[in-house]
């Protein structure tokens, strides 16, 4: 299992060269893999891409890209520009955002989310694949389009699919599912579960998890609680904490020593997640420090 790290869960308030400053830290670590979450502040693919030319071993993912403000074309442009620029280190993370965001604040129509997913994943997927384009549908109506540039062999596409229509519609379509807000128990009952449904054996799972080594538990759970408090009432982050018996983020963070963090991650690792992808919670002086290098030491061991 790959091990990585997200920036951004907690909201990105760093200036641009800090941002690329832990993504080089995220390297040096000994991890995987960064993640950049796309929310309210930089544009993630830009960002990663900078980082990626400062970096010369890590994979670097959006975590992820919302599909709505941007055409599937403008889209695979951009991230087949960021394979190109990074020796194809780049996977493209890709969601619906939520009815708030995409119709409140956007004014865009949130009607047929698994609808506009699965014509956008049409127009993407052979795109970035390098083949030409003809799609003529409800949501979207390309015609003869394709994109040349050089130097892309190879990016994965996982896409934010929690619930059954969206994990069937992705297996059939995509690379794998990039997740939040899911517990081991949710992760190993619904989630993979259901990509074997769907025919696909070998998919891409990133298990996004909020994590810190601490001795400090109750006090680093309120804060944790406190910092994503809106994660636990988002309708589709909120559906997979109840599968899980969960009454908020914090609840399933993974919070504790060595061995209670070692223990579960090996959890996530044994029911065959590809990709641990670790929102360090900095929850107290020194704790994102501590946590980073534990996370690479699993790496060493």
């Amino acid at each position: 299992m790959r091990i990585g790290a997200m920036i951004g869960a907690d909201g990105t308030k760093s200036s641009i060269d800090a941002v690329v400053q832990l993504g080089k830290d995220i390297e040096s670590a000994g991890l995987d893999h960064v993640w950049l979450a796309n929310i309210f502040s930089y544009d993630a693919i830009t960002a990663l891409t900078l980082i990626g030319r400062e970096t010369e071993r890590v994979r670097l993912g959006t975590a992820v890209t919302p599909t709505y403000p941007r055409h599937p074309t403008a889209l695979a442009q951009q991230a087949m520009t960021a394979a190109a620029a990074t020796n194809n280190r780049f996977t493209l993370g890709i969601g619906l955002s939520h009815k708030v965001v995409i119709e409140d604040m956007f004014g865009l129509s949130y009607a047929a989310p698994a609808k506009h997913m699965r014509e956008y994943l049409s127009v993407l997927m052979p795109l970035i694949r390098g083949e030409a384009v003809s799609h003529n549908g409800e949501h979207y109506r390309v015609n003869g389009v394709a994109l040349d540039i050089p130097g892309v062999e190879s990016l994965p596409v996982v896409v934010a699919a929690l619930g059954p229509q969206m994990i069937k519609l992705t297996a059939e379509l995509a690379d794998g599912t990039n997740t939040w807000m899911v517990g081991p128990k949710t992760m190993e009952e619904h989630i993979i579960p259901s990509f074997n449904a769907a025919g696909r054996a070998d998919p891409e799972i990133v298990a996004g998890m909020p994590i810190v080594l601490t001795t400090k538990v109750d006090a680093a759970k309120e804060a944790i609680a406190q910092q994503l408090t809106v994660y636990g009432q988002l309708p589709s982050y909120r559906a997979m904490l109840d599968r899980e018996g969960a009454a908020g983020p914090a609840d399933i963070a993974i919070v504790g020593d060595e061995n209670q963090l070692r223990g579960q991650i090996k959890r996530f690792e044994d029911m065959g997640v590809s990709d641990f992808n670790a929102a360090i919670m900095n929850v107290e002086d020194g704790a994102y420090e501590r946590t980073l290098e534990f996370l690479g030491s699993l790496k060493g061991a």
